[in-house]
């Protein structure tokens, strides 16, 4: 039976998320499965299961995004995937759209900072000047603009 993704509710974008955090996993480094799963439980303080983990590295491999070597760990066989460089550029664009796509969320809860323009999630510092509320990223940019405006001059 196929799922339609409107009416998977939230199962599609968790599972989704699930091999995102992998793909940044597999981005740090070599590692096989059992340490994929172990740092997504730590990392992420949810269990993943094996059931998606190792088809989903199965289905990178068979892309051509993923490699493995095979060694023997005592009787067990342990297989240790890594990123091709096909892989890692696959990677890189998909961060970068995830980082664009972050940023369009972000931005309309942004500030700037008066004086460097820098852009502001939290903790911003607030001053009166000339009666004004102000808003900047540090007290060093309140300070500095202070000295570069003239006095009664509104702020921009």
């Amino acid at each position: 039976m196929i799922k339609d993704k409107d009416t998977e509710g939230t199962d599609g974008l968790i599972s989704d998320f699930n091999r995102f955090y992998i793909l940044t996993i597999l981005y740090e480094g070599p590692t096989h499965g059992y340490n994929i799963i172990n740092k997504f439980k730590n990392q992420v303080k949810k269990e993943i299961s094996p059931s998606l983990v190792y088809p989903f590295l199965q289905g990178l491999e068979e892309k051509g995004y993923v490699k493995h070597t095979a060694k023997m760990v005592g009787e067990k066989r342990r297989k240790n995937f890594e990123l091709t460089e096909a892989g890692r550029e696959f990677c890189t664009s998909l961060f970068k759209r995830f980082t664009e796509l972050l940023s369009s969320a972000f931005e309309p809860s942004l500030q700037t900072c008066t004086h460097c323009n820098c852009k502001i999630y939290k903790n911003t510092h607030q001053e009166t000047i000339n009666s004004v509320e102000t808003t900047f990223c540090c007290t060093h940019c309140a300070q500095a603009y202070k000295q570069t405006k003239p006095p009664n001059t509104q702020p921009t």
